[in-house]
């Protein structure tokens, strides 16, 4: 677990005592400001996630203290940047929820309802069209809402999930003053993510500016844990025409990008493009510390998130002058939608694995493919009759098995091809 350290600690006294401890928070920057130049990242970047993902929080579960704590957090910061605000009240936009299903199959830790609160502020560049950036903000707290952790309660500070995201979104409300200036932007840190899209889906209902001014949203959700090849998942690529044609003349040093067509997925980009609005997710990969307590702070690529950062940058620049974006339905929309899981193989896949078949990133125990002898690194090619050609037939074919079945799965390990036995719970 991490605990503050004192460059973050200067953050809680400005929040609890304001400008009186700003002097104090100079002096503890300016003694870490090498780092910039050492590890190639912007230090604030880093000051950033050792606040969000610090124990004091306690894994800003949503609408739990340490989710509030991280709201005032950002406000504070979009307050220093100049935005001006842009919720309900203030920088905040409370709305009240109750318990409904959601993406990551979590379950609802309190009963009855609970008030949580979106963060937005505005870079006004007198702009007829407004881009979104966002991330979402809150985590697990102490166990609930889909942790894959077996020992009890513990706290989860989701310094990848998605403390990267939140500093990704800071960093560039500071970067783009006064450049691109053809678009307005509109930060915005999502609540209830974890839940089911909570934040981002009362936004697009409720939106504080016009949705038609929306020329396009830009979602950070785990984007600290760039691997060696330098993998960047950049998904919903298909929502407009522009995404590819723009892209295709971006090269940033030590940034590869892996890219799907779906609007559809389980993060915040999702909502908007339920509401005919181009966007894509930024990911740069699962990793097996996801949803446990030790996705901590040190274990943070920074060089790596400020590569993504500068492609984002690059991205936007070159989306500056081209007007309203067109907006296109991507073909696995209605598909995607539909789809209904009775079984799994207990299995985290490899999201940014670009190959034939589904690549298997993490086991759990105890689960069909832990009990059959498939094992991390394994390569799914073939499901019971069906070919797996990538991540999307691999989840379509879930919905043609029921519990009970017994199938023969194909699957490459090295260069071997060898097939397991897999009966489903």
């Amino acid at each position: 677990m991490k605990k503050l350290n004192s460059t973050v600690f200067c953050y809680q006294w400005r929040i609890l005592f304001g400008a009186c401890a700003l002097t104090f928070f100079i002096q503890c920057t300016s003694v870490r400001s090498d780092k910039v130049v050492k590890n190639q990242y912007d230090a604030q970047i880093e000051m950033d996630i050792e606040y969000l993902a610090s124990d004091e929080l306690e894994g800003r579960g949503t609408g739990e203290k340490g989710e509030k704590l991280a709201a005032e957090y950002i406000s504070m910061r979009m307050k220093e940047a100049g935005l001006k605000p842009k919720g309900t009240n203030g920088y905040y936009q409370d709305f009240a929820v109750k318990n409904k299903d959601n993406p990551h199959g979590a379950e609802f830790a309190q009963s009855g309802e609970m008030m949580v609160r979106n963060v937005i502020g505005f870079l006004d560049n007198n702009a007829l069209n407004t881009v979104v950036i966002g991330a979402h903000y809150d985590h697990l707290g102490y166990a609930h809402a889909g942790s894959l952790f077996d020992g009890g309660n513990a706290i989860h500070n989701g310094a990848d999930d998605n403390a990267s995201g939140v500093a990704g979104m800071l960093y560039l409300m500071k970067e783009l003053q006064g450049k691109y200036t053809q678009n307005n932007y509109l930060f915005i840190g999502f609540s209830g993510e974890e839940y089911g899209l909570w934040g981002s889906n009362y936004f697009t209902k409720n939106s504080t500016i016009a949705l038609d001014e929306i020329t396009y949203m830009l979602n950070m959700d785990m984007i600290g844990r760039l691997n060696e090849e330098g993998k960047l998942s950049i998904n919903g690529v298909g929502t407009s025409p522009a995404w590819k044609e723009e892209m295709s003349d971006i090269h940033v040093k030590g940034i590869s990008t892996v890219t799907t067509e779906g609007g559809m997925g389980a993060s915040d980009h999702t909502s908007f493009y339920v509401s005919d609005i181009p966007a894509v997710h930024f990911f740069t990969g699962q990793h097996e510390d996801y949803h446990k307590p030790s996705d901590d702070e040190e274990k943070i690529n920074y060089k790596g998130l400020q590569l993504v950062l500068d492609y984002m940058m690059k991205l936007i620049e070159k989306l500056d002058d081209n007007g309203h974006l067109v907006f296109t339905e991507t073909k696995d929309a209605d598909q995607q939608s539909r789809r209904s899981f009775k079984v799994t193989l207990g299995v985290m896949p490899d999201y940014l694995y670009d190959g034939d078949g589904m690549r298997i990133d993490g086991i759990r125990a105890d689960r069909p493919a832990f009990n059959a002898g498939i094992e991390k690194g394994d390569v799914v090619l073939q499901m019971g009759e069906y070919k797996v050609d990538g991540m999307e037939s691999y989840m379509d074919l879930l919905a043609k098995f029921e519990p009970g079945d017994t199938i023969t799965v194909k699957i490459k390990r090295g260069k071997k091809i060898i097939e397991k036995k897999v009966s489903f719970d």
